[in-house]
C-alpha cells in the first residue's frame, strides 16, 4: 500500500485516483503552496485526465480531513500547502506573489509576551508579511 493511500485512509477518505494523484503531486512538488488552478495545470502537464472542479472539491476535502492548510492572503486566491505539523509564519512577494515560508523565535516569543500583557495565552495565531525585492 503506498504512503499516499495510507494518509487517505488514516483521514478516512476513500482511496479514489483523483485523491492520490493530487495528494501525490503535494508531495512531491518543489512548490509548496499552490493553488487549485496550479494543481489542475500541474496534472493536466503530467498526463492526468482530472477537472478543476474535481481538483478543488479534493483539495476541500483535504482540507476538512486536515491534509492540507488552506491559505488566503492578500490581494489573491486561495493556496494550498500539505500540513507539515509544524508551525511557520509566511512572506509573500507583492509582485509575484510568491510565497516563503519562514520561522522566527525571536518573533513567536514577542507574539506570547504581547499575549501575556493583555491576559491572553496565545493558542494559536497566523503571521503574514508582504514585501517586495530590494
Amino acid at each position: 500500500m503506498t504512503t499516499e493511500n495510507q494518509e487517505l485512509r488514516k483521514v478516512g477518505l476513500k482511496v479514489t485516483l483523483p485523491r492520490v494523484k493530487i495528494l501525490q503531486l503535494l508531495d512531491s512538488s518543489p512548490e509548496r503552496h499552490m493553488s487549485a488552478e496550479d494543481v489542475y495545470k500541474a496534472l493536466l502537464e503530467a498526463g492526468e485526465e482530472v477537472g478543476l472542479a474535481t481538483v478543488y472539491r479534493v483539495l476541500t476535502q483535504f482540507e476538512q480531513a486536515g491534509l492540507v492548510e488552506r491559505h488566503n492572503f492578500d490581494g489573491g486566491h486561495s493556496v494550498f500547502e500539505l500540513d507539515s505539523g509544524e508551525h511557520h509564519d509566511h512572506m509573500v512577494c507583492t509582485k509575484t506573489g510568491k510565497v516563503v515560508e519562514f520561522h522566527n523565535q525571536e518573533i513567536e516569543n514577542l507574539q506570547k509576551k504581547v499575549a501575556e500583557e493583555l491576559g491572553y495565552e496565545l493558542t494559536g495565531h497566523s503571521l503574514v508579511l508582504y514585501g517586495k525585492p530590494k
